[in-house]
């Protein structure tokens, strides 16, 4: 019988473990192992690796042949060994989360009420609207758009203002005949 110092993979989905085995050649990664041997954990910051070094030493003197990765393991074991550094527990490594739905959305809301008040600071300060003002207002305020006046400060470009979803948003005031709204 052929016997293998191997890798076996242990853990969950995406989140790998190894155990350090003692395998007949012909069984599959996962099989039936005749010995543990220790353990390998890659994301640990730094890696964790346990190995019992007497029994791997007493299972080659058998014939068994380990691997590469066992043998690289191994040494590495020896050099920590070799230099003792402070034995601190080992910290799992987490991912960062990525923004969700929710989050993607806050942000979102967040901008469109940064955006009024900026609107609302660079507006000149009027008396009040009369009603007579209010109903005329949407074809003044189409009219002072489109030619700027020299003694107004320019309004802010907001940073999503590239994009081109907004760039159709544009559009003048009662151009959209289809659904009947009208920018106001």
């Amino acid at each position: 019988m052929a016997v293998r110092i191997r890798l076996t993979r242990v853990g969950a989905t995406k989140r790998p473990a190894y155990r350090v085995i003692a395998i007949d050649r012909r069984r599959s990664r996962d099989g039936r192992a005749l010995e543990i041997l220790g353990f390998y954990d890659p994301l640990t910051e730094p890696a964790t690796v346990q190995l019992e070094t007497e029994k791997i030493s007493a299972w080659i003197g058998k014939g068994a042949q380990p691997s590469d990765t066992v043998v690289r393991l191994m040494r590495q074991v020896e050099k920590a060994a070799a230099a003792p550094e402070p034995a601190e527990k080992p910290k799992r490594a987490t991912r960062p989360k990525a923004a969700g739905p929710k989050a993607k959305a806050r942000a979102a809301a967040k901008a469109d009420a940064a955006q009024p008040s900026a609107e609302a600071d660079t507006a000149p300060a009027e008396s009040p609207p009369t009603d007579a003002d209010v109903a005329g207002s949407a074809s003044t305020e189409s009219e002072s758009e489109s030619a700027p006046s020299e003694s107004a400060a320019p309004e802010p470009v907001p940073a999503e203002a590239d994009a081109p979803a907004e760039a159709s948003e544009t559009v003048e005031p009662g151009a959209d005949e289809k659904s009947g709204e009208r920018d106001s």
